[in-house]
């Protein structure tokens, strides 16, 4: 008996060894989670249709705005206490950052992190957000590894080893790059205003827009922006420009959702590095509310014509292909 006392001994001295060199996966989760601090950044959080607790790991202060169409999504967010606002579904999310910079313009946090719910994995994945979301300069919050080789200047033929001196590279044609990781670029040709999921009221070109925006902007061969419209931004970014403009923003973009949101607010998401970060002086009326919408009904009957046109213009080359 006292021998089997012995190797009993033992044999849990050998399994305590193994537990401290191959610790139980419970273990490595609280370690790994451990790891990671909340920051101090706060989340602005447009929400639809999902539970963002994944996010909320991350930062110590937050609030979702909530645009769900969902009932179910709704009460599960009251359930679990999280600090919520509901609101109407315009179909994306920069009405809900414009309208909450406006709002709490005068005592907006130092850095936002402005976000989607479902960002996570659809627009960066989680171990990209890792790395950055405690930045508190200019982040663009997208990532999409799956693509490289496509955005890439060029690609190598399946089986190649890779390097320029392979002499197997494939040059790739697209209208989108990347500059970086997380900087995805495209041709600007407002290629979204023919889709008819889409519709546009005030403007159908990103140039008209921009132009009605700014006071002699450049007009770029290329959109640097990220896709979805997920940033880190800083309070003096968002203060250069004034809570009007926010809301005179909006109008373009809130507008109608039929069958689902503007084509405006497509050329907005491309421009808002630009809202961020350029020097550009503003025209007048984006910075007053009547003076703007008497602006807008100008657009308005010019998109009305212009469409007018090129609906007679399609009808009659129909007509010379035999087609109406």
């Amino acid at each position: 008996m006292e021998e089997m006392d012995d190797i009993t001994t033992k044999m849990n001295g050998i399994s305590t060894k193994l537990n401290d060199i191959f610790p139980k996966e419970d273990d490595i989760f609280l370690k790994t989670s451990n790891i990671f601090q909340k920051t101090d950044n706060f989340f602005l959080i447009h929400n639809f249709n999902t539970v963002p607790e994944e996010l909320l790991a991350y930062c110590k202060d937050y609030l979702i705005v909530d645009a769900s169409t969902d009932e179910g999504t709704v009460r599960t967010l009251q359930e679990k206490g999280l600090h919520f606002i509901h609101v109407e579904n315009t179909g994306h999310n920069i009405t809900t950052y414009f309208t909450y910079f406006a709002q709490h313009y005068a005592e907006l946090p130092e850095v936002i992190c402005i976000c989607k719910g479902n960002m996570l994995e659809r627009h960066c994945s989680k171990e990209y957000f890792d790395r950055v979301y405690d930045n508190s300069y200019f982040t663009y919050l997208y990532e999409d590894k799956e693509s490289r080789p496509k955005f890439s200047k060029v690609k190598n033929e399946e089986g190649d080893g890779g390097g320029k001196s392979s002499g197997n590279e494939v040059a790739i044609s697209s209208i989108s790059s990347l500059v970086s990781e997380s900087q995805y670029i495209e041709e600007n040709t407002s290629w979204y205003v023919d889709s008819p999921s889409h519709p546009h009221r005030y403007f159908d070109d990103f140039d008209d827009l921009l132009q009605f925006i700014y006071k002699n902007p450049v007009i770029p061969r290329y959109c640097l922006f990220s896709p979805g419209a997920c940033y880190i931004v800083r309070r003096e970014q968002i203060r250069k420009n004034s809570p009007e403009f926010y809301l005179n923003l909006n109008k373009i973009m809130n507008y109608a959702l039929e069958p689902n949101f503007p084509a405006e607010a497509h050329m907005v998401e491309r421009m808002l590095p630009l809202i961020f970060e350029s020097a550009y002086e503003v025209n007048g009326w984006m910075e007053d509310g009547e003076a703007f919408d008497r602006k807008l009904e100008e657009r308005a009957e010019i998109i009305r014509k212009k469409d007018e046109w090129n609906g007679k213009r399609f009808k009659r080359l129909r007509r010379l292909l035999g087609k109406g």
